[in-house]
């Protein structure tokens, strides 16, 4: 038992030192160990990716105002969205499911029902995220 025990803490204490992992303990026997992932810097197209965000929640309040069928295309895009960008950094999900909220507050605050104006404000903010999605992928893409 205490050359298992000596041969793991010869092997994976240092490779945890040298790659600068943080060790997961758990405090009780209740408690589930929890990895820790460190913050990563974010990509240089964020302050793109959370204007989208907010976009995409202006829209979806606004397409579900002049719709009366309802639509949830525009949260589940956000949600792939944050699905396949803050895939372990919950820093980074957190604040693009704000810009989010944000966006459909926004425009919750002003509109309570469908108007021309509201409608153009919808035609302009989905031009707007069509053309950041185009920039993000030709400038940032594979």
């Amino acid at each position: 038992m205490f050359r298992r025990l000596a041969l793991i803490v010869t092997v994976v204490l240092p490779f945890a030192f040298v790659c600068g992992a943080q060790l997961a303990v758990a405090q009780t026997e209740d408690e589930a160990a929890t990895v820790v992932v460190p913050d990563l810097p974010p990509p240089p197209y964020e302050a793109r990716l959370l204007r989208l965000a907010e976009i995409l929640g202006s829209v979806h309040y606004l397409r579900n105002l002049c719709n009366a069928e309802g639509e949830t295309g525009w949260r589940e895009s956000m949600q792939r969205l944050l699905d396949s960008e803050t895939a372990g950094e919950q820093n980074r999900r957190e604040q693009l499911t704000a810009g989010y909220n944000r966006g459909f507050r926004a425009f919750a605050s002003v509109y309570t029902a469908c108007t021309d104006a509201a409608v153009v404000a919808e035609e302009r903010y989905r031009r707007e995220g069509a053309t950041l999605v185009t920039e993000i992928v030709a400038r940032y893409g594979n």
